[in-house]
């Protein structure tokens, strides 16, 4: 039964996505898959069998298929950033300062997770008060993505080691280590000043430059790994590599960028660093957090994905920005550890063979960045409380308001990807809210179909369809029951019991489903700061959205190449119905038709809220 329910959802949710040829062809191939005996059936009971031999039977799946197995470069592919308020430094050594007292707060919020002090999160909306899996804080700065030809693997280290007593800084593409710990003392935040003064004096001294080894960071990860292969055959290299791969994070330490500071430059700056002109070199990608800060007062992070999502990083960062303007400084206040040493430079051993690789990762860096179309947009007409009143989830409207910026654009729905956080679940990580329903298209048609004699009360009513359907899956998905997570599932036992792979899966239909071309994700702040990404395919967009009081802030990605996206046009678009949507709600007679049942009411965000789980889902998912 729970098959059938699964297999039904499936065919539901591309329905109105393929020809009708194509999903009779499908259909039938479902229908097959699913027979009292078949393929289905089998890879289902394996399936069980599975989630009772492990804790989370897809996180191993959805981490490999999500991010390790994935071989496109980490900028604007893969790594999100988190843009922070523009600083206003008066010169390099209140950027210093900044940069000290950032990293007296990383190790502040670090040992609150090292004694496990860090308050757990809970569940909001229905269900409140279910705790929620911490695993993933534990793993923002004790992870490393190391690479390799076919697949990255994952490293972690032992929470507290003493090889985790050191950051690594980055300045003018050179690596400095910055032990935390001298002579048994923990460094106070007037010696971690002291420290950086010093690195950047060095990085200074062209005598002793060092190659951009960063650089290949930056490249796709095979490339990458093959690039390692080279490197570690010297031991110099091999240390290096080693020191790097095991601190706490990164600091980059930039140098103006000489580009004009607005929102979309200072996210540009965070996603790819401008590219190897600028300070694109300036960064190692494989580090989970990189905290950033410019001497032009553009700082934030570039997160490596896998080990955490987006909610965790902005609980990190929000503590951080509260730290800074919260908590003063202790300049002076403390007593300094005395003699401190000089931090040491980390060297390369370079052969022209390894001169020829930086040279071609520099190139494939620069065209990412040629490529990227970004456009970051305060919608200021209004915001989250305007969505509110109407008795309507802000994420589900906005949702709706991208699927008819989209079909304005194209004149079509695909297949669309929101993160749904399933934390509820032990090692729970996300599954896909597929935001292109049928009920959303059917409104975003009435809302362009210009010879449509549609009343406005009819459109509110498809309004509220869409808002519905979206809340719906939403509850669907963060409650264990979406189909994504559940087909990766079968796949992946399919594929290690060595059967042929079955043919839903190799199904046109099942391909354009997991083809992302509008890639979504809410991110809200409580300070001012914002969150953003690349498109997930080449013809595809990301859109990351902030919503507040009384705006709403999009960070919107596509790639120039693409004759089928443009960011400004899709902002547009976006302006234009977002206005249309208010001016229908306004004329509504009633703010909440007949339409719109309770479970509107019942999600306010995708992080939270849920409803009961069936007791086959408890099997399956522990």
């Amino acid at each position: 039964s729970q098959y059938l329910s699964q297999s039904n959802h499936y065919r539901g949710c591309m329905k109105h996505l393929v020809k009708e040829e194509q999903y009779q062809k499908t259909k039938a191939i479902v229908v097959k898959f699913g027979e009292p005996g078949g393929t289905g059936e089998l890879l289902q009971k394996k399936l069980l069998e599975r989630s009772d031999k492990t804790y989370n039977w897809v996180y191993d799946y959805w981490l490999e298929d999500m991010y390790l197995n994935q071989r496109l470069a980490l900028p604007v592919n893969s790594n999100p950033a988190m843009v922070f308020p523009k600083q206003n430094f008066k010169d390099r050594k209140d950027s210093l300062r900044f940069a000290a007292h950032l990293i007296t707060g990383v190790l502040e919020y670090k040992e609150r997770i090292d004694t496990r002090v860090l308050p757990v999160d809970f569940a909001r909306g229905q269900l409140a008060g279910t705790p929620l899996c911490m695993k993933q804080y534990y793993r923002l700065f004790n992870t490393y993505r190391l690479p390799g030809h076919k697949r990255d693997t994952l490293v972690i280290h032992k929470p507290g080691s003493i090889e985790q007593e050191h950051i690594i800084v980055a300045c003018k593409n050179q690596f400095f280590v910055l032990d935390l710990v001298v002579n048994k003392k923990k460094l106070k935040e007037m010696d971690i000043l002291t420290q950086l003064e010093k690195i950047v004096k060095m990085a200074e001294n062209s005598e002793e430059r060092q190659p951009p080894f960063g650089l290949l960071t930056s490249d796709g990860r095979t490339e990458w790994a093959q690039a390692r292969e080279v490197l570690i055959k010297d031991s110099v290299n091999r240390e290096s590599l080693a020191v790097i791969e095991k601190c706490l994070c990164v600091l980059c330490l930039d140098n103006p960028s000489g580009m004009e500071v607005g929102d979309t430059s200072r996210a540009l700056l965070m996603l790819h660093g401008g590219g190897h002109e600028k300070m694109g070199a300036n960064r190692w990608y494989d580090k989970p957090m990189q905290f950033i800060v410019g001497e032009d007062g553009v700082c934030g992070t570039v997160c490596e994905h896998s080990p955490f999502e987006g909610i965790v990083l902005v609980a990190c960062t929000e503590y951080l920005m509260k730290f800074m303007t919260g908590s003063p400084s202790k300049m002076g206040r403390a007593t300094s550890v005395s003699e401190l040493p000089t931090p040491a430079r980390l060297l390369w051993k370079t052969t022209p063979h390894i001169q020829d690789l930086l040279k071609a990762s520099a190139e494939r860096l620069q065209r990412l960045v040629r490529d990227l179309d970004m456009d970051v947009h305060k919608f200021e007409v209004y915001g989250k409380e305007f969505i509110k009143k109407q008795k309507m989830s802000p994420d589900a409207y906005i949702q709706v308001a991208l699927q008819l910026a989209f079909y304005r654009c194209n004149g079509r729905l695909v297949s669309t990807y929101e993160s749904a956080s399933i934390r509820r679940f032990h090692e729970g990580r996300v599954d896909n809210i597929r935001s292109a329903t049928s009920e959303a298209l059917a409104f975003v048609k009435a809302m362009t179909d210009e010879k449509a004699s549609l009343s406005d009360s009819e459109k509110m009513k498809q309004l509220w369809d869409a808002i519905n359907a979206q809340t719906n899956y939403t509850i669907t998905a963060i409650t264990g029951l979406g189909i994504d997570n559940h087909l990766l599932g079968l796949r992946e036992i399919a594929q290690e019991l060595k059967m042929e792979r079955p043919e839903i899966f190799t199904d046109e239909t099942y391909v354009a489903s997991n083809q992302f071309i509008l890639s979504t994700s809410q991110v809200p702040t409580t300070v001012e700061m914002f969150c953003c990404y690349g498109p997930v395919v080449p013809n595809g967009y990301g859109c990351c959205y902030n919503p507040q009081s009384d705006h709403l802030l999009f960070s919107v990605t596509s790639f120039h190449g693409s004759t089928e996206t443009c960011s400004a046009v899709f902002i547009k678009a976006l302006d234009e119905g977002l206005v249309e949507m208010r001016d229908l709600c306004r004329k509504s007679n009633k703010p909440q038709s007949s339409a719109a049942p309770a479970a509107s009411k019942a999600v306010v965000n995708n992080q939270g809220a849920g409803s009961k789980l069936p007791s086959t889902l408890q099997k399956t998912m522990k």
